[in-house]
């Protein structure tokens, strides 16, 4: 393992979380501190979960590599169809209504986190890239989510129903996560 591949490695799961940090963006329309919340929840759930697949053993290998594709459907379609449902209701101010509530947050860190259970185990040839690794996942998440939220602020003020695109996108996030772990 070497430094190229810790960062490739890291840019590509922060994906998932930068494309749910966007919607959230989409949604408000506006600067929001509660983003940087988001962003360092996003990065602690992107850190830790390799942690746990690397010391989890075979026993929560075989669950998670099972499960994780589900559980990403079910709750990233779960908010999206929300979202959806709530873009077809009239709003006054469109940036009161995203969802910032702490428990939406975790819940969308798990969901786009759950398939990062899986670095762990690949990590486990590796013991001496573990905590390098852990980190560098963590911050780019971090930073990714900050910066697919002001893309998402950006692309929002052009008055679209961003709601109704947002949940749109959660869905297909989830059958893209769903998909990759089912059929690869």
């Amino acid at each position: 393992m070497d430094w190229f591949t810790v960062i490739m490695m890291a840019v590509a799961l922060a994906m998932d979380c930068c494309a749910v940090s966007a919607v959230q963006g989409l949604h408000q329309r506006k600067w929001s501190r509660k983003a940087v919340l988001m962003a360092l929840v996003f990065g602690t759930f992107h850190a830790v979960m390799p942690l746990i697949g690397y010391y989890g053993g075979t026993l929560f290998v075989n669950f998670m590599s099972r499960y994780a594709p589900w559980i990403a459907l079910v709750l990233l379609g779960f908010l999206g169809v929300k979202m959806i449902v709530e873009s077809l209701h009239e709003h006054k101010d469109e940036g009161e209504h995203a969802d910032w509530s702490f428990s939406n947050v975790l819940m969308l860190a798990f969901a786009t986190s759950a398939d990062v259970l899986a670095t762990g185990f690949v990590m486990v040839p590796y013991p001496d890239w573990l905590y390098p690794a852990v980190g560098t996942i963590g911050l780019v998440t971090c930073a990714f989510s900050l910066l697919g939220y002001l893309a998402g602020v950006f692309v929002g003020r052009l008055k679209l129903n961003m709601e109704m695109i947002g949940g749109i996108v959660l869905i297909l996030l989830g059958i893209k996560i769903f998909v990759e772990g089912v059929c690869f």
